[in-house]
């Protein structure tokens, strides 16, 4: 298979990815949760789903990347998504971009952006300027390191540690 026809056919599968991401948003607002869906691909085959459930879980970190994510992981039964690409429907928010950063996948696709996001309410962008602009003295939370003498006897007994699984 030729280069080209390799990445036309990536073209395709990502299309309909896509497809599947903003359905998936499309059925989380009709189902009451918020219009965010993701989905995890590996090769030609999706490995797993996930939509917006802050609201229906009363949990504030499972958007659709995390759920996606957390649903792949334990469908490979690893906690690394190498290999994997990140379908969603919309730009991932800074939380959900670390996310897929630890769980290391190799892409991340997306349709709306934080602009798209924004006009609907949800305005991720002062999260991005935060991280990206302010310094933590102009958060909104105050954020502030309390030194023990013992504050790094978990990183001992964890580089102590020989059967250890580095990430």
């Amino acid at each position: 298979m030729t280069t080209q026809t390799q990445e036309a056919n990536t073209r395709d599968h990502e299309r309909a990815w896509m497809g599947e991401a903003i359905r998936l948003a499309t059925d989380s607002v009709a189902n009451g949760g918020g219009p965010f869906g993701a989905l995890v691909a590996k090769g030609d085959d999706i490995i797993a789903l996930g939509n917006n459930q802050v609201t229906a879980a009363l949990d504030p970190t499972a958007h659709a990347e995390v759920t996606a994510m957390r649903a792949a992981c334990k469908q490979l039964d690893t906690f690394s998504l190498d290999g994997c690409v990140l379908v969603t429907s919309c730009e991932p928010c800074p939380m959900c971009l670390s996310s897929a950063l630890w769980a290391r996948v190799d892409r991340i696709v997306f349709s709306a952006d934080r602009h798209d996001a924004a006009v609907a309410g949800f305005d991720d962008r002062k999260f991005y300027d935060l991280f990206e602009k302010q310094p933590a003295s102009m958060w909104p939370v105050h954020v502030e390191q309390l030194d023990l003498p013992h504050r790094t006897a978990p990183f001992d007994a964890w580089l102590a540690k020989s059967d250890r699984v580095d990430y």
